[in-house]
């Protein structure tokens, strides 16, 4: 796949990483959504709007955002659709000079302990079939293929990977996500308990 890639204004682009940066993960609000969207326009080659951002949180009930930030910048975001016990992982990404520092883990992690202690009891996404990092963090969490969605993306003309993960409401599960967020050194890393 080629991937479009488009560069943040330089004014406007997050310093990258030093050593001792930290990164925190919080709840996406509006004030969010411009840097978001600038990072969806550098890494995605279909990326999404303020507006439909602004409309998903609008949503408080059934959706759930999260940011990560660094230095008051934000640097990655994850979301979640949430309806009858599912829970539906509509976005992730993280800014290209911040990547492979686990902060797409991190925000995995937080997506997942707070859709489970929403009462999910199954998750789903869909991934592109080139985008094999993805996969594989994907799978960290448990996900499995369970099919293809032809030309998922449309505008790239690839095909989408379904994967989904059940049971996430377990004891078991919870202690595979109580581990993984030792291993992130999440401050929050031992779950609550599923319904």
């Amino acid at each position: 796949m080629t991937r479009l890639i488009r560069r943040h204004d330089p004014a406007t682009r997050p310093a990258p990483p030093r050593d001792a940066d930290t990164v925190d993960v919080a709840p996406m609000h509006r004030r969010d959504v411009a840097s978001v969207v600038a990072i969806e326009r550098e890494i995605f080659p279909e990326p999404w709007s303020a507006a439909l951002y602004l409309s998903e949180l609008a949503f408080r009930t059934t959706r759930q955002y999260w940011v990560a930030t660094a230095n008051g910048e934000v640097v990655g975001y994850a979301g979640c659709m949430l309806i009858a016990g599912e829970g539906h992982v509509t976005t992730l990404g993280v800014d290209t000079a911040w990547q492979g520092r686990r902060i797409g883990a991190r925000l995995l992690w937080r997506l997942v302990a707070e859709a489970r202690a929403a009462g999910a009891s199954s998750l789903t996404l869909e991934v592109r079939l080139s985008n094999v990092a993805a996969q594989r963090l994907y799978a960290w969490f448990g996900f499995a293929p369970v099919g293809i969605r032809k030309n998922y993306y449309a505008r790239s003309n690839e095909d989408g990977i379904v994967m989904w993960v059940h049971d996430v409401d377990s004891d078991d599960y919870g202690a595979r996500l109580s581990t993984i967020g030792r291993e992130l050194a999440e401050p929050t890393a031992e779950v609550r308990e599923g319904r």
